[in-house]
């Protein structure tokens, strides 16, 4: 019988990405991942500076990286970047993402396309340029951050966070398939609400109750409920895991 793999010996000296990086779930698996020892790169937008070099000054790896991930120019500037420092890429994580609450009739051209592009078309960015050096590794994992919205439906968000959310089901599936050969593994998690600066943002007072009550756990998700289930798909301990949709949602149906 082989013996289990240590979980903490998992990401010593990978290179890991997270986009999303600078807050909610993505801050906290990058958190997470470079204190496992990995290198870890933190994408987003406004960039996450701080949180890098605090993780560089308590003797970790950090590298903070501005970059609109639904912009293909800058996504390659970046994964070039990452190659050229690190020389492989062993961890993608797509979990850049923005929300808005609109009824059909009031989201508007500009609004669908910009939430498309940031929640799906950003993980086809990415994966385009993580892909090549994956499949030259003949080794790679690549986790994308779907929704309870994108495997059923939401109680709150418009109809464009949930196709693109539900865009990147088909789009993890689809993918799995292609990279099974060269030893590339593609999840995905599909979080039901957890108390982010996103949720918190989004969700009225008057509604969290409401939707505490339907939670068959009774609670809203903490982000290390959602940090631990993409630690474990980042993991070897998921090694004969592809194509697979996980459900991380308290029982919601």
């Amino acid at each position: 019988m082989t013996k289990p793999h240590e979980f903490t010996d998992n990401f010593k000296e990978k290179v890991a990405i997270i986009t999303g990086a600078s807050s909610g779930i993505g801050q906290a698996v990058a958190e997470a991942i470079a204190g496992y020892g990995a290198h870890t790169v933190f994408i987003s937008r406004s960039g996450a500076d701080a949180i890098a070099a605090d993780l560089n000054a308590a003797g970790k790896s950090a590298l903070s990286l501005h970059c609109d991930v639904s912009n293909e120019e800058q996504v390659k500037q970046a994964i070039a970047t990452i190659f050229d420092k690190y020389g492989r890429i062993d961890i993608l994580i797509n979990n850049a993402a923005i929300n808005q609450i609109a009824k059909i009739e009031d989201i508007s051209l500009e609004d669908w396309n910009r939430v498309l592009a940031t929640n799906l078309t950003s993980q086809f960015l990415c994966c385009k340029q993580v892909v090549p050096i994956m499949k030259q590794q003949r080794s790679g994992k690549i986790i994308n951050v779907s929704s309870i919205a994108g495997h059923f439906r939401s109680k709150i968000s418009g109809i464009h966070y949930v196709a693109s959310k539900a865009g990147v089901v088909g789009f993890t599936r689809q993918l799995a398939y292609e990279l099974a050969p060269f030893q590339i593994n593609v999840n995905a998690i599909c979080p039901s609400q957890t108390y982010t600066p996103m949720l918190a943002a989004t969700l009225p007072p008057e509604a969290e109750q409401k939707l505490i009550d339907s939670i068959p756990l009774g609670r809203i998700a903490s982000m290390e409920e959602q940090v631990n289930v993409i630690l474990f798909l980042a993991s070897e301990l998921s090694s004969y895991m592809t194509g697979a949709i996980v459900d991380v949602n308290g029982g919601q149906l």
